[in-house]
């Protein structure tokens, strides 16, 4: 038995989810203490909600905000103020280790939507294999932070979310659990409401991770960078141990497991610098060489698939193909992203690859539509694009094929919340 009191061995992975001793808020702190995930606020807004907050794990995840704003990105004093900032909250006893191995379950709340999964230890060895499937590329910059971030806090602080096929049998589990009186409940600032279940009973938990075994694979939702990261301090102190075992805690990750039925993705929108030498007269011809273009009185939602929103000198179109474009046999080449790129960007706008193409940038479904509107109207982009959310099933079958998606095709909401339990890796 490892030292967190595991039992079973990470380093195979015939078991998809373990149990684990969680470092969690104490109940009369959790509200204090929860936080949207660092990857989805700018360090200035960061900032403005920790200088109310002293004890919002942002202090932890974005360590910067306790920093001039002068620092550059990457310093070493903000993993180090990161490593200050944790002992600071376990010595005040804000942070509790649990005395033994659990697993959690975890509801998400965000108005009449809910979904309810499991917070447990994945095995590296899963992710490794392909049998815990990704379906985006990474940044190594990016990598390097959560790298060094792990190392500085000894922990995975920011749990990945996972999406698992349906179970009968795991989700009539959930359902029991949830007939009980959670740890605890609370309502983040934006309104999104997080309650947490521990299970330590040692029948639930073999139930729970013999339902797991069965599944052929879980798939990454969020946090494609946290897991490799994982992969990565995993491997470095795998190589440094001589006396490697299979059960250190270094040889799992953070993840909290939903069926995927209940996932809620949002399209993730599109904004282009400029026109690419063209007026607005003469990209809208263009346009209406291979699409219907139609003005719209009001900001467009796409409602179906193929259909999209367009934002460009101050007025809405709601743009739709001529006909079916011929989208290819993967499913990548099928997904509206791809299509938005290679019928659109790419030969009417004449950007490049959308990974490192610095005149695309990306925002999020949960932002609205007003955010591209603002950032049309203020002038840091010249025209923007809304977009039908990739469907849950489009996502499965890209990582059943090892094939990977364009950056930012899925926006899952709710989020998660940072701090609300983070796995030790001692």
């Amino acid at each position: 038995m490892s030292a967190n009191g595991e039992s079973k061995k990470h380093d195979t992975d015939d078991g998809l989810i373990h149990p684990f001793a969680g470092l969690r808020p104490a109940p009369e702190r959790a509200a204090d203490v929860i936080a949207v995930p660092y990857d989805v606020l700018t360090v200035d807004e960061a900032r403005q909600r920790a200088r109310r907050r002293p004890w919002s794990f942002l202090h932890i995840s974005m360590p910067e905000v306790d920093l001039p704003p002068e620092t550059t990105r990457y310093a070493p004093e903000i993993y180090a103020k990161a490593t200050e900032n944790m002992a600071r909250m376990m010595e005040g006893s804000v942070l509790r280790r649990d005395p033994g191995p659990s697993l959690y379950l975890y509801r998400l709340t965000d108005g009449g939507h809910a979904q309810t999964g499991i917070v447990a230890t994945a095995p590296i060895a899963a992710y490794d294999s392909g049998r815990v499937r990704r379906h985006e590329l990474t940044r190594p910059d990016k990598e390097d932070d959560r790298v060094r971030q792990m190392e500085a806090v000894n922990a995975h602080t920011g749990p990945v979310m996972l999406a698992h096929p349906p179970s009968a049998e795991a989700e009539a589990e959930y359902a029991e659990i949830a007939k009980e009186a959670p740890d605890f409940t609370v309502t983040a600032e934006d309104g999104i409401g997080h309650t947490l279940w521990s299970i330590a009973e040692t029948d639930r938990i073999e139930r729970l991770t013999r339902a797991f075994a069965k599944m052929d694979a879980l798939y990454i939702a969020d946090g494609h960078h946290r897991c490799a990261a994982a992969s990565r301090v995993a491997a470095r102190r795998r190589a440094a141990n001589p006396d490697h075992r299979g059960d250190e805690p270094y040889n799992g990750f953070l993840v909290v497991a939903f069926p995927s039925t209940e996932l809620r993705i949002l399209g993730y929108n599109r904004v282009v610098r400029d026109l690419g030498g063209l007026d607005s007269e003469g990209f809208l011809a263009r346009l209406a060489e291979i699409y219907h273009v139609a003005p719209s009185p009001e900001p467009v939602l796409p409602a179906r698939r193929r259909e999209m929103g367009m934002y460009v000198d101050g007025r809405w179109y709601r743009i739709n193909p001529s006909r079916e474009p011929s989208s290819g046999s993967s499913p990548v080449s099928r997904l509206d992203v791809t299509l938005l790129s290679r019928r659109i960007l790419e030969p009417i706008l004449g950007t490049g690859d959308s990974q490192s193409d610095s005149r695309i940038d990306f925002v999020g479904g949960g932002r609205g539509l007003e955010a591209l509107e603002q950032r049309v109207d203020g002038g840091a982009a010249a025209v923007a694009f809304s977009l039908y959310p990739t469907r849950m099933e489009d996502l499965m079958a890209v990582a059943n094929a090892g094939d990977v998606m364009p950056p930012k095709s899925t926006w899952f909401e709710p989020k998660l919340a940072d701090g609300l339990i983070s796995y030790p890796l001692d």
